[in-house]
């Protein structure tokens, strides 16, 4: 037999020699078969990889070309445990897994000798401590939501989970997350998935989400159907009742939930078919302006029995938040609260031109809601929550500091019932039992001992909470400011918040936005119309917005700002 010269067929070679000698060596001792049958059935592995189409590294490479991928497979955990920094984070770092870790098992959470941080490189952050501290109080600080025309306000946790559905969450997760948020007395939202019965069993606070699909309360066509949304908002349990206009892994992108993973206790959770394909569309059926959203506020805000409603989102175009601020305006109706999700956010899923280049951060996204809300003077009658990768108490007290008044957090709770950030939680083989269906993975997941992690990683996070405010001499997160916080820009430069994030006083959009002194409004706020989410031209002021000047003025005596100017 001739034999190929090029080495990259050496361990093909090799293996036949093998499989061949050892076979005739098996004759008079049996003792070769342990070398025959493996040797031979690597014989086929390198036929089959000759004669297959599909990989040209593994026909080129016969039996060696599997090492590659095997590599690839194994390598974000190669990475994960022996190659990055205990501060790298891609997208958690180690020491902010760690940290959740550590208070959700009660172990101790202090550092030794010091910071890991290098405090002299741009981007670091910390906030400045007062001569005369506070006194810490240690436990939880609660934030009333509920506007004027609430009936039912919902005193909630200054920190609460963030919305994560039932099937991109196993059974055993949801049950530890509203297990210890009943514990807790903080809140747990279902994400767009609704409420599964998994969701009622501990009787844990809900945030109801409501998506564009409507689950949980559609009629049979995927629209909103009014009754089927009483039926479940009259529950006791649902605390509060939120709108997904977009989240932040995804602003903009709709959802197919294949039929095969629809199954039967999803299907009964969100009102649709089993084994049938489970779609959320791109944008909502039930309002198609920024009025028609508030008016779908307003009217859920009245089925809900008055309970505190609002709507969560990723800001995307400046304009059309602004036009939904004039709706505010011209229909006098304003949302209990809004969520302002960063594109930091996590999901189950998400193509990555969406996770990587689509939404606005949490900081610039929050800013912009905060001063809108501010300059239209309706800010102390919406109360904003947060959520984009916030794990700390500091990650809290910095985005309190710009505009929020609660945060949420989903992969910091995720972390606490056992999650290892293995992101496989589009696969359903999460090794842990958090983002699976699979009944044999979730059973590792033992949800007593994973809701007592749930409650002490809240509580022990907001006693961390606690200190720091102390620490900076205040008594409640409400007194925090962007002057608390401090920026480094350069090794030798720093600069507070207060001075590098642009802020409106109130109701200083309702005069001259053309000259605020933040770009973003002088730009666009007069192109934007409670009539539309699209731009107007500068010639073509909406009667809405006509009324709305014309309806000020007659409140307050000032001249009607003209938009054509």
């Amino acid at each position: 037999m001739r034999l190929p010269r090029e080495s990259r067929f050496v361990a093909s070679c090799a293996c036949l020699l093998a499989a061949l000698g050892s076979a005739l060596a098996a004759v008079h001792n049996t003792a070769w078969l342990w070398v025959a049958i493996p040797t031979a059935a690597l014989t086929a592995i390198a036929v089959h990889d000759l004669r297959q189409t599909r990989r040209a590294i593994i026909r080129n490479y016969p039996i060696l070309g599997h090492l590659r991928f095997f590599l690839e497979f194994v390598r974000p955990e190669i990475r994960q445990y022996f190659i990055e920094s205990d501060t790298e984070a891609r997208p958690f770092s180690r020491n902010q897994r760690s940290i959740v870790y550590q208070r959700a098992k009660e172990d101790p959470d202090k550092r030794p000798f010091g910071t890991q941080h290098d405090l002299y490189a741009a981007g670091v952050e910390w906030i400045n401590h007062s001569i005369v501290p506070a006194i810490a109080s240690g436990e939880d600080v609660r934030v009333v939501v509920g506007g004027p025309s609430c009936r039912r306000p919902y005193d909630a946790s200054v920190f609460n989970i963030s919305a994560m559905s039932f099937g991109a969450l196993s059974a055993n997760a949801i049950l530890a997350l509203n297990s210890g948020a009943k514990k807790g007395r903080f809140a747990h939202d279902t994400g767009e998935g609704s409420i599964s019965r998994h969701h009622r069993v501990h009787g844990g606070d809900l945030i109801w989400e409501i998506g564009s699909g409507y689950f949980g309360c559609r009629d049979s066509e995927g629209r909103f159907h009014a009754q089927r949304f009483v039926d479940q908002a009259s529950n006791e349990q649902v605390k509060m009742v939120e709108i997904k206009l977009s989240q932040g892994a995804k602003p903009g992108h709709g959802g197919v939930l294949p039929g095969a993973k629809v199954t039967a206790e999803i299907a009964a959770a969100r009102g649709v078919l089993a084994g049938v394909d489970c779609v959320s569309p791109p944008a909502h059926s039930a309002f198609s302006t920024p009025t028609g959203l508030l008016e779908f506020v307003a009217r859920l805000r009245e089925l809900s029995g008055g309970k505190p409603t609002g709507f969560k989102l990723c800001v995307g175009h400046a304009w059309e938040f602004f036009a939904i601020a004039k709706a505010m305006l011209v229909t006098g109706v304003t949302p209990d609260f809004i969520v302002v999700d960063g594109a930091e956010g996590g999901t189950g899923a998400a193509p990555v031109e969406f996770c990587d280049h689509v939404g606005v951060p949490l900081q610039e996204g929050l800013l912009l809601v905060h001063n809108t809300l501010t300059g239209i003077g309706v800010r102390d009658r919406v109360r904003l929550g947060a959520s984009g990768k916030i794990i700390s108490a500091f990650d809290i007290a910095r985005t309190l500091a710009i505009g929020a008044d609660w945060c949420n957090s989903a992969r910091g709770f995720m972390f606490a019932i056992g999650c290892v950030q293995a992101q496989t939680c589009h696969t359903g083989k999460c090794p842990t039992g958090v983002t699976t269906q699979d009944p044999l993975r979730q059973r590792a997941l033992v949800v007593s001992d994973k809701a007592e992690r749930v409650y002490r990683f809240h509580r022990n996070t907001v006693r961390a909470l606690s200190e720091l405010l102390a620490a900076a001499g205040l008594t409640h997160p409400n007194q925090l400011r962007p002057h608390h916080i401090v920026h480094r820009v350069s090794p030798t430069d720093i600069e507070l918040l207060s001075a590098s994030l642009p802020t409106l006083q109130p109701g200083e959009l309702l005069s001259d936005a053309r000259h605020c002194g933040v770009p973003v409004f002088e730009r666009w706020w007069d192109r934007a119309s409670a009539d539309s989410f699209a731009l107007l031209t500068l010639h073509e002021p909406s009667t809405a917005t006509v009324r709305a000047q014309e309806g000020r003025a007659l409140r307050t005596g000032a001249p009607v700002y003209d938009a054509t100017r």
